[in-house]
């Protein structure tokens, strides 16, 4: 499992999103933590199963995450 706390490429600081003024939250230690890269495949897609149910995971373009059912 991936460690944020040894990684390098995550930052643990809280983020601005933007002028809305959200923050996105720090990772947890408590809480998993996976790079969405390392997930996916070459073409960005990889497929999550909950209780049966298969998802899928895209990165698009413009780096952002879009799951669907």
């Amino acid at each position: 499992m991936h460690d944020p706390a040894k990684d390098p490429r995550v930052d643990s600081a809280p983020v601005s999103t933007g002028t809305a003024g959200r923050k996105e939250a720090a990772p947890l230690q408590s809480m998993p933590s996976h790079l969405a890269r390392d997930l996916c495949d070459e073409e960005g897609l990889a497929h999550i199963v909950l209780d049966g149910a298969v998802y899928t995971l895209r990165i698009t373009r413009s780096s952002k995450l879009i799951l669907t059912k």
